[in-house]
């Protein structure tokens, strides 16, 4: 079975930094794209950012650009999200999830939406004090 598993959330103040981890089992992790999106309370879904590791491929989502830096280690099964200067409003759990298609095949120029992705993992909860 293909499981995901995100650790690594926590409570920080306002301008600090955390990171994420996104691990990946029972998948040819680096062959497949891995999504982050946020879910805060009484909220929708969003996209945060994705990777392509293996098209050398990354997005973000606006509100997270030039804070946020996604990045992969395929030997170890896992995708990291750097969070930095995080701001009260990035208070959310955070989850990842496999998208099974291809960014430069498909010409993509922004990550698939969340019902495109097939595999999620547990969410981890980020909490940003003022």
């Amino acid at each position: 079975d293909v499981q995901l598993q995100a650790s690594g959330g926590g409570l920080v103040q306002a301008g600090g930094s955390l990171r994420l981890s996104c691990q990946g089992s029972g998948l040819l992790f680096g062959r497949y794209a891995i999504g982050w999106f946020r879910q805060a309370p009484g909220k929708e879904c969003e996209g945060v950012g994705c990777i392509s590791g293996s098209e050398g491929l990354t997005y973000y989502a606006d509100a997270v650009k030039g804070r946020f830096t996604l990045s992969s280690d395929n030997a170890q099964h896992t995708t990291y999200l750097q969070l930095n200067n995080l701001k009260p409003e990035d208070t959310a759990v955070y989850y990842c999830a496999v998208f099974y298609g291809r960014f430069r095949e498909e010409g993509r120029r922004s990550c698939p939406g969340e019902s495109e992705h097939d595999i999620w993992g547990q969410g981890t909860q980020v909490t940003v004090s003022s």
